[in-house]
């Protein structure tokens, strides 16, 4: 049986900082960003806007009637959750009117978790083939004012639809993971923001992705030429870069065609930001909407990594028709955010919900976007959908 990504869908806040403007702000080059960086742009989400908002806008953008009457299992992987008890699932399962008889939970590993998810859905699949897993990939990362990850920040979600004989894309059965035990990044529930190593991280990131790379190899006897792009995990689009460099260094043919591909992957990656779990599947979409070298029967690679440690390495084979489920005006819809000054920004980041003495919200503002946190009452959240 093929089992894989039938639907794919994408949500980013309405608003966006040029990273430009933040270098200046900054007093640093913005080279330094656009270039040591690759990336152009932050998306900025407000108070009213969280994993469950961004989720619910990317997953209701693909889902049919048919579909919420099939998914029996919603799964969210995120490291942004809104409660230590509640998945965001069981919000995500309500606001997107999936039939009652389903299993919700959520799922954390740093930027891993939704890549678990897949895994976990192929397996539910292969026992119950009519069902259908909706799987949401949903963060917003901030790292500080000033601090040395800001201009990597980013929020968004991207929601997948896993199926039997899927529309986009077949999940291969050759996956290779690999932990680790190390503190590269992590956020003690006492912290506001993360605590990261960045030298550290970034070194564990691309030792991950040679020692697992090397054993898929052993596994499966199959080579980098034997993929049409490789889809990377992306805390920032030069990471990812360095990292397809780090496995492809004595081939320059393959790496010049691994290379073209990666740049068309990371369109979206670099006006979003770092969007934690579902960076490398918005890298997906960017590749499979920005390409037209890509075509049915290729195969792409993937490498997933979650601080702390765990990654894995999985690769998947485009259909016939994958392109009919795609979009072609994606950009012109992220090129439509409003654009903030860094005034503005640092407000919204500052920002936050204040509660009176019973737990309820005080002067929420509204939000009229398809999903939003519409009140706190008692502290329990509420969310309308429009």
């Amino acid at each position: 049986m093929n089992i894989g990504i039938d639907k794919i869908g994408f949500a980013a806040p309405s608003y966006v900082l040029d990273l430009a403007d933040l270098a200046l702000a900054r007093q640093i080059d913005p080279n330094k960003f656009k270039v040591g960086l690759l990336q152009s742009e932050m998306a900025v989400a407000p108070i009213t806007q969280d994993i469950v908002t961004l989720g619910a806008q990317a997953a209701a953008a693909i889902l049919t009637d048919e579909d919420k009457a099939a998914i029996d299992m919603v799964i969210v992987g995120t490291e942004s959750s809104i409660d230590q008890s509640k998945a965001a699932a069981v919000f995500l399962h309500q606001l997107l009117d999936i039939q009652p008889f389903a299993r919700s939970i959520e799922i954390k590993e740093a930027c891993y978790g939704a890549t678990a998810g897949l895994s976990l859905a192929k397996s539910h699949i292969a026992q119950f083939p009519h069902s259908k897993v909706l799987i949401i990939a949903s963060d917003i990362a901030k790292y500080g004012i000033a601090s040395g990850g800001e201009p990597t920040q980013g929020a968004g979600a991207v929601a997948m639809l896993v199926t039997a004989d899927p529309s986009i894309m077949i999940l291969n059965n050759d996956n290779v993971c690999q932990t680790r035990d190390i503190m590269d990044f992590w956020r003690p529930n006492y912290d506001k923001y993360p605590r990261v190593d960045g030298k550290f991280s970034t070194e564990q990131y691309t030792d991950c992705l040679t020692t697992t790379f090397d054993y898929y190899v052993e596994k499966t006897g199959k080579s980098l030429a034997d993929f049409a792009a490789m889809c990377l995990h992306i805390p920032f689009s030069k990471q990812g870069l360095k990292g397809l460099q780090a496995i492809c260094h004595q081939d320059e043919e393959t790496l010049n065609r691994l290379t073209e591909r990666f740049h068309e992957a990371i369109v979206y990656n670099k006006v979003v930001g770092n969007i934690y779990t579902g960076s490398i599947f918005l890298s997906l979409l960017s590749l499979l909407e920005n390409s037209q070298s890509l075509k049915t029967g290729d195969a792409i690679l993937f490498y997933s990594y979650g601080s702390g440690a765990v990654c894995e390495i999985f690769s998947g084979t485009l259909v016939e028709g994958y392109r009919n489920q795609l979009l072609t005006d994606r950009l012109d819809q992220l090129n439509a955010r409003k654009r903030l000054d860094v005034t503005e920004y640092e407000a919204i980041f500052f920002e936050e919900i204040k509660l009176d003495e019973a737990g309820n919200a005080i002067d929420l503002p509204l939000d009229d976007t398809p999903f939003a946190l519409q009140n706190i009452e008692q502290h329990k959240r509420i969310y309308r959908k429009n």
